[in-house]
């Protein structure tokens, strides 16, 4: 196994973040994952750490100034960003990177590693997406919709991405991640993917037309 940048995106509501957890989990010796710097406050149950650093807007925009950060992007009105130190160290530990990052931050990842493996992921059915939204119960109506604005443009960028896997089965998924993730980084469609994505994006918007 060579080591590599497993970059997973997604929207909000996506899963991105449970399957990073659960590879981690079951693969550690395959897997270590990145934990992200953030300026957004930390939601119950998380961890300064674990689930992200909880870094002040000052100490953040230190960091990417002295060039700590191998990507950095701002989502929802906070900073989110990627240390290199806890890149190098992973890799050097033989194992995989894995980062669960918004799809800017994957575009800066692919433009400085051309080994980098960048993996899209969603759930087939667009009502799930807002499902999982409502379910969190920490967002107002408005804050939903402007998620689902958001899940419209990060979605149309998802041509960029090297595989798209469908988020329906969290087994099913991981798996799909752990095969792809010893393949090259290369591009790879099925005939079905690009008209099933043009009408995710269709009913997504209805869907936030209803809230």
């Amino acid at each position: 196994m060579t080591p590599r940048i497993v970059v997973l995106s997604a929207p909000s509501g996506g899963g991105k973040t449970t399957i990073a957890k659960t590879l981690r989990e079951r693969y550690p010796d395959q897997f270590g994952f990145s934990v992200s710097a953030t300026t957004r406050k930390p939601r119950a149950g998380e961890t300064d750490g674990i689930d992200y650093r909880f870094w002040k807007p000052s100490q953040f925009l230190a960091g990417v100034n002295q060039g700590q950060f191998l990507e950095h992007a701002q989502y929802g009105g906070e900073l989110y960003g990627t240390l290199r130190s806890d890149v190098a160290k992973i890799l050097e530990s033989g194992r995989h990177v894995l980062l669960d990052i918004e799809v800017n931050g994957a575009a800066q990842v692919r433009k400085l590693d051309a080994n980098a493996l960048t993996i899209f992921i969603l759930p087939s059915d667009p009502r799930v997406l807002v499902q999982r939204l409502v379910g969190r119960g920490s967002e107002s109506r408005d804050e939903i919709k402007q998620r689902l604005e958001r899940a419209i443009d990060e979605i149309t960028e998802a041509t960029a991405f090297h595989r798209w896997v469908r988020n329906d089965d969290l087994d099913q998924a991981v798996e799909a991640v752990l095969k792809v993730s010893e393949e090259p980084a290369r591009f790879v469609r099925d005939p079905k993917d690009l008209p099933w994505m043009k009408q995710y994006l269709i009913a997504l918007d209805d869907e936030r037309h209803r809230l």
